[in-house]
């Protein structure tokens, strides 16, 4: 697949007019790492608002460097009727398509849920050093709930991880949804 395909088509932040959530160039000028990850979780979680709204499970994702958002992503599984179209997948496709290379090194994922099995495996493969994620998911989560497979030492790739970023949020969204879908 092109990356004309993901490239900005997924998109509700537009990264050509995008500014860097800080001009330091690196953690350790003018903006902490949590502050960082709060910004960058309530910009994954305006994406996972755009997947409510059109009827998806309300889960976003953003890939940054150093608070300069490279990639967004939201689930679209119903919409795309593709069942690898979750939030973190469309990220790290954008991010590799707009960086010009698979390994995402340099990046960090913020995503509003833990990943499942597929994610995880995909963010380990992609290198991305380090991921932030709100709520756990006790039911598919493999990044700490029902396996680690982000640090597990038998993968020639392990990265950090940073959970509960604004996981009481992140969580209501996901509560909301499937009351509501219960409902109908």
């Amino acid at each position: 697949m092109s990356c004309g395909h993901y490239n900005r088509q997924h998109m509700t932040h537009d990264n050509a007019t995008s500014k860097p959530v800080d001009s330091a160039t690196s953690r350790s000028t003018n903006m902490s790492a949590r502050m960082i990850d709060l910004a960058m979780m309530r910009l994954a979680i305006e994406q996972a608002q755009v997947a409510a709204a059109m009827d998806e499970v309300p889960v976003g994702a953003i890939i940054h460097q150093v608070g300069k958002v490279i990639a967004t992503g939201h689930n679209r599984r119903e919409v795309d009727q593709d069942p690898t179209a979750h939030a973190e997948i469309i990220a790290l496709k954008q991010a590799a398509c707009e960086l010009g290379s698979w390994r995402l090194e340099n990046c960090e994922l913020v995503v509003t849920l833990e990943p499942c099995p597929m994610c995880a495996g995909a963010i380990v493969n992609a290198r991305v050093p380090r991921l932030v994620y709100g709520a756990s998911d006790p039911k598919m989560g493999c990044v700490d709930s029902l396996h680690q497979l982000c640090s597990d030492s038998r993968f020639n790739h392990r990265l950090d991880v940073t959970s509960g970023v604004l996981a009481d949020e992140c969580a209501a969204m996901l509560v909301a949804f499937f009351k509501a879908k219960r409902k109908k």
